[in-house]
């Protein structure tokens, strides 16, 4: 066991001789499953109970704003975990433990849970957003700069290929989509791996510590453009039009259902633009090649919004250039057989 883990150790006993009193003992402090940044999570058992204990490195994680949201996100009826207590100077936190089944694992071409999901996404959507900093344009240009600098540049290392011509009036188009939108409350990374079904039947939400005000599609295309799992096309733009209508029952002032389902596919592409440039940088500068699988999928997901609209054709034509070079990467390329049809044929 490290220093740092030790530490925690000795925090979390502390704080649970505080809530279970003098003869809490703390049993077992074990690692679980981690996320794509410095955060780690331990499992504490008592022999009262079982808590999450997270080690946030304050150096490198800004741990005040989980805690702000799950506080009030808790308050307003989302099932976000309970912050037990927390230590923003050390960078510890002990919260509700949520178990381990995520979203992903109970889907098996099942509606029901997606049903759930998306009630949970109106809820958020309705919370009041205005202590949150804004989706804004400086945001979005950050977040498809990642496309370039980690997947173009670093992964296939092709800085000078002609898709980057394409990429500014690109970027133009797809923030002028997004701020055009309803600005709502955006959780910010809404799938299937940060919802978690609970023992009551409830639907837990983590990983939210991100959440900006933002465009009223970019949490829909989160959790039915998942990286993780796909759907087919049929399938997810009837979800989106019900979402669509749900919007409008509970009062927000909807487009028509294509123009909702070109702004649905046009934060798409924006989102896939930034994940594909984040899963690079997981590999390339933290170690992490877990992520690596799902680039083809989220990759075809980008081809494929491109290719429906005319405005796109080039870029479109200039992303399917870079299929070679994808499959002749000696990581990526073998993962690209798996989703060679969706990427190559299409919507």
């Amino acid at each position: 066991m490290g220093q740092r883990q030790l530490q925690l150790k000795s925090w979390v006993e502390l704080v649970l001789s505080g809530i279970e009193g003098d003869q809490a003992e703390l049993i077992s402090l074990d690692a679980v499953s981690g996320d794509a940044s410095f955060r780690r999570y331990f499992r504490a058992y008592t022999q009262k109970g079982h808590y999450i204990a997270v080690d946030a490195p304050p150096e490198k994680e800004n741990s005040e704003p989980f805690i702000r949201i799950a506080r009030c996100w808790f308050e307003q009826g989302v099932r976000v975990p309970e912050v037990i207590r927390s230590d923003l100077e050390q960078g510890f936190m002990l919260l509700e433990d949520f178990g381990d089944r995520q979203l992903l694992a109970e889907l098996g071409g099942q509606r029901e849970p997606y049903a759930q999901a998306l009630d949970t996404l109106l809820k958020i959507q309705q919370l009041p957003a205005k202590d949150l900093p804004p989706y804004d344009e400086p945001v979005l240009r950050r977040e498809m700069d990642l496309f370039s600098d980690w997947f173009l540049d670093r992964l296939l290392q092709t800085e000078k290929h002609p898709v980057k011509q394409q990429l500014e009036s690109v970027f133009k188009e797809l923030v002028t989509s997004a701020q055009s939108q309803p600005q709502v409350c955006v959780h910010r990374d809404y799938h299937s791996r940060n919802l978690m079904p609970l023992a009551d039947r409830g639907l837990g939400v983590i990983d939210f510590q991100d959440a900006l005000i933002g465009p009223i599609t970019y949490d829909l295309v989160s959790l039915l453009r998942d990286s993780y799992v796909d759907w087919p096309d049929s399938l997810v733009y009837s979800w989106v039009e019900e979402y669509r209508a749900s919007l409008a029952n509970v009062g927000f002032e909807m487009p028509e259902a294509e123009a909702f389902r070109k702004s649905f596919d046009l934060m798409g592409m924006q989102r896939q633009l930034k994940v594909v440039g984040i899963f690079s940088r997981l590999l390339l500068r933290d170690g992490k090649s877990g992520y690596l699988k799902d680039i083809p999928r989220t990759f075809a997901y980008l081809l494929n919004a491109a290719k429906r609209y005319p405005e796109f054709d080039s870029f479109a034509k200039q992303l399917e250039s870079l299929l070679p070079l994808m499959k002749s990467h000696p990581e990526l390329g073998v993962y690209m057989e798996s989703v060679a049809e969706s990427v190559e044929v299409g919507a």
